[in-house]
């Protein structure tokens, strides 16, 4: 009787076991699954946005999507962008295509190579992003994300160095699990990215401000981007040198639930700027931004508006006068500290998208750089009216009105 049942007891454990190492595999491929499908959007958003752009000689489309992107005349620092962004293609894409066992087991000699050109590519995006952080004034970040992205730079070399170390070595089971940490802090970049639009999606653009891209939540992010996922990666590769049902049943279930929560950032950053993106890189009509830019630069404002109008008017199949160019050209201006540009080519998007909130919330911007505080606070309002649900134009507002507050004469009771 009792041989019987401790047979029955070893039995049930045993199915358990099976049963929680069967789910924490299971967990571990639907997250590798999503991660793959996101890293190759990502990859190729990147890959046609900036390659389509540029052999159209579009190289202004880039700040539409970056706060310090080309900039004329800084060779040296767009050179080591490009390189930046090349570089972030290829560890999209290579570094998923690594992880795949199938390709490893099949073609180890792609493998090899493909790791070679992984591991160049991973300590060239680190010494570029520092490159650009040093040459670019840190623009937009504060300093906390500073550190943020010094310390990831220092991550992605020190796990490739350690990746290369064991693979030489052929100790392949430590090999991989660097591989692991590299591909995770390599794609920090990503993470940022999908973390960033999940806060977004769930909470709405607080936390941050949307001009300078400053804040709590992207500080948050920029640590997070990669402590996150490799804090997820040690407690999985800890579970799995320490058996245990309770254990590996608890990490899939984390597991389980931070995918679900990575596809819902991949879904939302996807459709707020790389399905546009994509759309933008195929797009082949000229950018009337660029062409007015020209036109400011070497006449005036009011030449550049009014060659806005006539050509709207006799080619406006040829050119893009989509509401982000002139908002794009309107932020480049301000940068460069000519506000009173910016707030007539604002004024312009205005005229062009009269029931768009965003270009309100942006001439608000410009005004209140301007100093001109009552237009300001109309614009942030007519913004508001047409987007109830803009936050940025709520904190304009709230800041906008107890700045007048402060200013007003005591005893006045207006």
């Amino acid at each position: 009787m009792s041989t019987t049942m401790s047979s029955a007891v070893l039995t049930n454990r045993f199915e358990l076991n099976s049963v929680a190492d069967a789910t924490l595999k299971a967990s571990a491929r639907f997250w590798f699954v999503v991660a793959v499908i996101g890293q190759f959007a990502f990859g190729f958003t990147v890959a046609s946005f900036y390659g389509l752009t540029a052999l159209r000689g579009d190289l202004r489309a880039w700040n539409r999507v970056l706060f310090h992107g080309y900039v004329a005349g800084e060779t040296m620092s767009n050179t080591a962008l490009v390189g930046h962004i090349v570089f972030a293609t290829l560890l999209s894409t290579a570094g998923a295509l690594q992880l795949i066992p199938r390709v490893r087991e099949r073609f180890p000699m792609f493998h090899r190579w493909n790791g070679r050109i992984y591991l160049l590519a991973a300590f060239t995006q680190g010494i570029t992003g520092l490159y650009l952080i040093v040459s670019r004034g840190g623009l937009p970040f504060g300093f906390l994300q500073h550190v943020a992205i010094w310390i990831s730079a220092v991550l992605i070399m020190v796990c490739a160095a350690m990746a290369l170390r064991y693979a030489l070595a052929r100790d392949f089971k430590t090999h991989r699990r660097w591989a692991l940490r590299l591909f995770l802090v390599a794609s920090g970049s990503w993470f940022f990215r999908v973390g960033f639009s999940l806060s977004l999606l769930l909470f709405g653009p607080i936390g941050f401000d949307p001009t300078t891209f400053r804040g709590p939540l992207p500080t948050f992010w920029a640590f997070a981007e990669y402590l996150l996922p490799l804090a997820v990666l040690e407690i999985y590769l800890r579970v799995q040198d320490r058996p245990g049902v309770f254990r590996r049943m608890a990490t899939a279930g984390l597991v389980f639930v931070l995918t679900l929560a990575m596809g819902a950032g991949i879904f939302a950053v996807a459709m707020a700027t790389w399905v546009p993106n994509v759309k933008a890189a195929f797009d082949t009509r000229k950018p009337i931004g660029e062409i007015i830019s020209a036109t400011i630069a070497s006449g005036s404002i009011n030449q550049a508006a009014k060659q806005y109008h006539d050509l709207k008017v006799a080619e406006p199949a040829t050119y893009n006068f989509d509401e982000d160019q002139l908002n794009t050209l309107g932020y480049e201006l301000i940068r460069a500290k000519k506000v009173q540009a910016a707030i007539r080519i604002f004024q312009l998007n205005v005229e062009a998208y009269p029931q768009s909130s965003n270009v309100y919330d942006s001439l608000g911007e410009a005004y209140m750089d301007d100093g001109n505080k009552p237009l300001a606070i109309a614009n942030y309002r007519k913004s508001l009216e047409l987007n109830p649900k803009n936050r940025n134009a709520v904190q304009m507002l709230q800041k906008l009105n107890a700045s007048m507050d402060a200013h007003k004469p005591a005893g006045m009771g207006w």
